[in-house]
């Protein structure tokens, strides 16, 4: 079997990471697996999975935006080389399908759902062609079942070709991770409690509740926020306007991310919706109390292990924060929770899951 995997980039992002962890693991099982990049601008995942993969061939179709409808003539001619096309994000979603299209292959296409809302799905026109793209696919790979939920309704259809597989995050690495010592991350000074967001800086995050809940926290607390976007300059200038710039820490990407976890005293997701992030899982399998907004997609993971709190409410997010740091027990009981919680989400488990639906493709 000779597998493609497709997205728009490797910049940071929860989807990025995904592939980021599995295309080692891909290789390792003997599959014979390539990349194709939209955008191939160098980036710190690109970058690791060069280390990590050093067998992978990543194929770029330039630099710049992921928007250009000639990168369409360009991907037909790389469909026929391949067996199964997965692809990720929009729009590799639309290029893939319309070169499918035109190509005229027998490849097999998948598609990988991770979210349960999206502007397309606003609107007759728009959602009429999203459904024309849909139906291009042979199989939709949805991540959760509020995504397969949302999704189906959108699509008008059944579940013929929709797939419920979770994603799932390397465990072991995350239980093995080291915290960091003070010496190593100075903004571990003595006395501070620290909240850690994880997420790009993107619409549909929600990296502002948590800022405009620091000034109802006590001054020890402080935000750590990794990742990058184009909604970071207005959380900065938010966090400026309520004097809290001082006690809040913008980390950009990391390929770290198992031992802040570690360091850290609270995680949270702030989010208007999600499909079943990376960063949840993780944030449930770190070892520290996870905390999330009460949406779709992230309540059906974390409801009755972590901490919910109603989304943009950032009143309610400093009380369950408060809780958490001033209750030894009460942070504890949270804790086994949500280890608990992630214990089926392995990347194992994901990998094993997708493999299975592969090797049924002849019979699509």
């Amino acid at each position: 079997m000779k597998l493609l995997i497709a997205i728009n980039s490797l910049a940071t992002g929860g989807a990025e990471k995904l592939l980021l962890d599995s295309i080692p693991e891909y290789i390792r099982r003997g599959v014979e697996v390539d990349l194709l990049l939209l955008d191939g601008t160098d980036s710190a995942f690109l970058g690791e999975l060069k280390l990590r993969a050093p067998h992978c061939r990543v194929i770029s179709l330039g630099h710049g935006s992921c928007y250009r409808p000639w990168l369409v003539l360009q991907i037909v001619p790389i469909l026929r080389r391949y067996d199964i096309v997965n692809v990720h994000l929009f729009p590799a979603l639309y290029w893939v399908a319309l070169a499918k299209l035109l190509s005229r292959s027998a490849t097999k296409l998948v598609y990988t759902e991770h979210s349960t809302s999206n502007k397309r799905r606003n609107g007759r026109l728009l959602g009429a062609i999203d459904r024309f793209i849909y139906r291009r696919y042979d199989r939709v790979i949805c991540i959760s079942t509020s995504v397969k939920d949302a999704l189906r309704q959108h699509l008008r259809s059944g579940d013929a070709k929709l797939v419920t597989i979770p994603n799932g995050v390397d465990l072991g690495q995350l239980h093995r991770a080291q915290p960091f010592a003070a010496a190593e991350l100075p903004l571990l000074a003595a006395g501070k409690r620290l909240l850690l967001q994880v997420s790009s800086f993107i619409y549909p995050k929600d990296q502002a509740t948590l800022i405009r809940a620091l000034p109802l926290l006590a001054e020890s607390v402080e935000l750590v926020l990794v990742g990058v976007g184009a909604m970071q300059d207005e959380c900065r200038q938010l966090a400026m306007q309520l004097g809290v710039a001082h006690r809040v820490h913008f980390l950009g990407v990391r390929l770290d991310v198992p031992r802040l976890l570690k360091s850290v005293d609270v995680v949270i997701l702030s989010s208007r919706h999600e499909g079943l992030s990376l960063s949840s899982i993780e944030g449930l399998a770190s070892g520290k109390p996870f905390v999330a907004s009460d949406v779709p997609g992230l309540a059906d993971i974390v409801a009755g292990a972590g901490v919910l709190f109603p989304q943009g409410d950032e009143r309610a997010l400093a009380q369950a924060i408060t809780a958490l740091l001033d209750d030894d027990v009460h942070r504890a009981a949270v804790v086994a929770a949500c280890v608990e919680r992630s214990r089926p989400y392995g990347i194992d488990a994901m990998l094993e899951q997708h493999l299975a639906l592969y090797a049924m493709a002849a019979d699509w």
